[in-house]
Protein backbone atom coordinates (compact mmCIF):
# COMPACT_ATOMS: atom_id res chain seq x y z
CA UNK A 1 0.00 0.00 0.00
CA UNK A 2 1.55 3.44 -0.99
CA UNK A 3 1.50 6.08 1.96
CA UNK A 4 -1.65 8.38 1.61
CA UNK A 5 -1.13 11.77 2.93
CA UNK A 6 -4.47 13.71 2.73
CA UNK A 7 -5.51 17.28 3.07
CA UNK A 8 -9.31 17.68 3.05
CA UNK A 9 -9.76 21.81 3.34
CA UNK A 10 -13.31 24.24 3.07
CA UNK A 11 -15.34 25.94 5.39
CA UNK A 12 -16.45 24.94 8.98
CA UNK A 13 -20.23 23.58 9.15
CA UNK A 14 -19.83 21.09 5.93
CA UNK A 15 -18.25 18.28 7.26
CA UNK A 16 -14.59 19.08 6.68
CA UNK A 17 -13.42 17.40 10.07
CA UNK A 18 -15.69 14.65 10.23
CA UNK A 19 -14.62 13.54 6.64
CA UNK A 20 -10.55 13.61 8.27
CA UNK A 21 -12.16 11.61 11.15
CA UNK A 22 -13.37 9.33 8.69
CA UNK A 23 -10.81 8.60 6.22
CA UNK A 24 -8.93 8.54 9.66
CA UNK A 25 -10.77 5.80 11.22
CA UNK A 26 -10.54 3.85 7.96
CA UNK A 27 -6.70 3.72 7.75
CA UNK A 28 -7.19 2.23 11.69
CA UNK A 29 -9.17 -0.06 10.24
CA UNK A 30 -7.11 -1.31 7.77
CA UNK A 31 -4.57 -2.35 10.30
CA UNK A 32 -2.83 0.54 9.25
CA UNK A 33 -0.70 3.69 11.33
CA UNK A 34 -3.12 6.97 10.72
CA UNK A 35 -3.10 10.15 12.01
CA UNK A 36 -6.14 13.35 12.01
CA UNK A 37 -4.95 16.78 12.35
CA UNK A 38 -7.57 19.66 12.22
CA UNK A 39 -6.82 22.96 11.81
CA UNK A 40 -9.30 25.38 12.19
CA UNK A 41 -10.12 29.19 13.40
CA UNK A 42 -12.25 30.45 16.15
CA UNK A 43 -15.74 30.13 14.14
CA UNK A 44 -17.98 27.19 14.38
CA UNK A 45 -19.57 27.82 10.55
CA UNK A 46 -18.37 29.08 7.76
CA UNK A 47 -15.06 29.73 8.82
CA UNK A 48 -12.27 28.30 7.18
CA UNK A 49 -11.02 24.47 8.64
CA UNK A 50 -9.20 21.95 7.26
CA UNK A 51 -7.24 18.49 8.25
CA UNK A 52 -4.13 16.87 7.42
CA UNK A 53 -4.67 12.59 7.49
CA UNK A 54 -1.79 10.10 6.83
CA UNK A 55 -2.47 6.79 6.71
CA UNK A 56 0.70 4.27 6.03
CA UNK A 57 2.42 0.80 6.87
CA UNK A 58 4.92 2.30 8.29
CA UNK A 59 5.31 4.78 11.41
CA UNK A 60 3.98 8.29 10.89
CA UNK A 61 7.15 10.88 11.93
CA UNK A 62 4.90 13.90 11.97
CA UNK A 63 0.90 14.28 11.49
CA UNK A 64 1.51 17.35 9.44
CA UNK A 65 0.46 17.27 5.54
CA UNK A 66 2.81 19.90 3.63
CA UNK A 67 2.51 17.82 -0.03
CA UNK A 68 -0.80 15.98 0.02
CA UNK A 69 -1.31 13.31 -2.35
CA UNK A 70 -5.01 12.88 -1.94
CA UNK A 71 -6.52 16.49 -1.60
CA UNK A 72 -10.36 17.33 -1.15
CA UNK A 73 -11.99 20.57 -1.28
CA UNK A 74 -15.06 21.50 -0.71
CA UNK A 75 -15.37 25.58 -1.17
CA UNK A 76 -13.13 28.06 -3.72
CA UNK A 77 -11.16 29.38 -1.27
CA UNK A 78 -9.99 25.73 0.20
CA UNK A 79 -9.20 25.03 -4.05
CA UNK A 80 -7.61 28.57 -3.79
CA UNK A 81 -5.39 28.14 -0.69
CA UNK A 82 -4.10 24.35 -1.23
CA UNK A 83 -4.54 23.24 -4.88
CA UNK A 84 -0.83 24.15 -6.14
CA UNK A 85 0.52 22.05 -3.05
CA UNK A 86 -0.68 18.87 -4.35
CA UNK A 87 2.39 16.28 -5.27
CA UNK A 88 2.67 16.46 -8.95
CA UNK A 89 0.72 13.69 -9.88
CA UNK A 90 -1.42 13.29 -7.24
CA UNK A 91 -5.21 13.22 -7.13
CA UNK A 92 -7.46 16.37 -6.17
CA UNK A 93 -11.03 16.07 -5.79
CA UNK A 94 -13.15 18.91 -5.71
CA UNK A 95 -16.72 19.66 -4.97
CA UNK A 96 -18.02 20.81 -8.75
CA UNK A 97 -21.09 22.33 -6.99
CA UNK A 98 -19.74 24.41 -4.84
CA UNK A 99 -16.39 25.16 -6.96
CA UNK A 100 -17.55 26.32 -10.16
CA UNK A 101 -14.10 26.81 -11.53
CA UNK A 102 -11.85 23.65 -12.67
CA UNK A 103 -8.75 23.78 -11.07
CA UNK A 104 -5.72 24.89 -13.34
CA UNK A 105 -3.12 22.02 -12.40
CA UNK A 106 -2.39 19.57 -15.33
CA UNK A 107 -0.18 17.82 -13.36
CA UNK A 108 -2.39 15.98 -11.17
CA UNK A 109 -5.51 13.80 -11.60
CA UNK A 110 -8.62 16.13 -11.27
CA UNK A 111 -11.63 14.21 -9.57
CA UNK A 112 -15.02 16.50 -9.92
CA UNK A 113 -18.01 15.53 -7.59
CA UNK A 114 -21.27 17.27 -7.34
CA UNK A 115 -22.03 15.76 -3.70
CA UNK A 116 -24.15 18.57 -2.51
CA UNK A 117 -26.22 18.22 -5.63
CA UNK A 118 -26.01 13.81 -5.68
CA UNK A 119 -26.59 14.84 -1.96
CA UNK A 120 -29.84 16.71 -2.44
CA UNK A 121 -31.47 14.53 -5.77
CA UNK A 122 -30.90 11.11 -2.81
CA UNK A 123 -32.94 13.73 -0.13
CA UNK A 124 -29.81 13.84 1.60
CA UNK A 125 -28.72 17.49 1.87
CA UNK A 126 -26.26 18.00 3.87
CA UNK A 127 -24.46 14.65 3.45
CA UNK A 128 -22.49 15.48 0.73
CA UNK A 129 -19.09 14.96 2.74
CA UNK A 130 -19.90 11.29 2.86
CA UNK A 131 -20.72 11.44 -0.97
CA UNK A 132 -16.95 12.78 -1.37
CA UNK A 133 -15.70 10.04 1.16
CA UNK A 134 -17.23 6.89 -0.79
CA UNK A 135 -15.84 8.83 -3.95
CA UNK A 136 -12.24 8.93 -3.02
CA UNK A 137 -12.25 5.71 -1.35
CA UNK A 138 -13.50 4.12 -5.02
CA UNK A 139 -10.94 6.46 -6.90
CA UNK A 140 -7.77 5.63 -4.38
CA UNK A 141 -8.74 1.91 -3.92
CA UNK A 142 -7.82 2.88 -0.21
CA UNK A 143 -10.79 0.35 1.00
CA UNK A 144 -14.13 -1.50 0.15
CA UNK A 145 -17.65 -0.24 0.77
CA UNK A 146 -17.71 -2.74 3.75
CA UNK A 147 -14.96 -1.37 5.92
CA UNK A 148 -15.88 1.98 5.04
CA UNK A 149 -19.55 1.91 6.18
CA UNK A 150 -17.87 0.26 9.64
CA UNK A 151 -15.80 2.80 9.77
CA UNK A 152 -19.11 5.55 9.37
CA UNK A 153 -20.50 3.34 12.49
CA UNK A 154 -17.75 3.98 14.63
CA UNK A 155 -17.03 7.51 13.47
CA UNK A 156 -20.53 8.94 14.01
CA UNK A 157 -21.13 9.70 17.63
CA UNK A 158 -23.69 8.94 19.88
CA UNK A 159 -25.64 12.19 19.91
CA UNK A 160 -25.89 11.65 15.81
CA UNK A 161 -26.78 8.11 15.55
CA UNK A 162 -30.18 8.79 13.57
CA UNK A 163 -27.54 9.91 11.00
CA UNK A 164 -25.60 6.29 10.37
CA UNK A 165 -27.77 4.73 7.90
CA UNK A 166 -27.37 8.59 5.68
CA UNK A 167 -24.24 8.00 5.98
CA UNK A 168 -23.87 4.83 4.85
CA UNK A 169 -26.58 5.55 2.06
CA UNK A 170 -24.63 8.97 0.78
CA UNK A 171 -20.95 6.50 0.99
CA UNK A 172 -22.76 4.29 -1.17
CA UNK A 173 -23.63 6.78 -3.95
CA UNK A 174 -20.47 8.80 -3.67
CA UNK A 175 -18.85 4.80 -4.45
CA UNK A 176 -20.91 4.46 -7.50
CA UNK A 177 -20.38 7.43 -8.74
Amino acid sequence: MQKYNITVAGFGGQGVLFTGTLLANIGLMLGKEASWLPSYGPEMRSGSCNCGIVISDDKIGSPVVFNPNVLVVFSPPALAKFESRVEKGGLLFYESTLIPTKPARTDVTLIDIPAARLAIDAGLDGFGNAIIVGHVMKKTGICDLATGKRAIEATVSERRAADIDKNIKAMEIGFGY
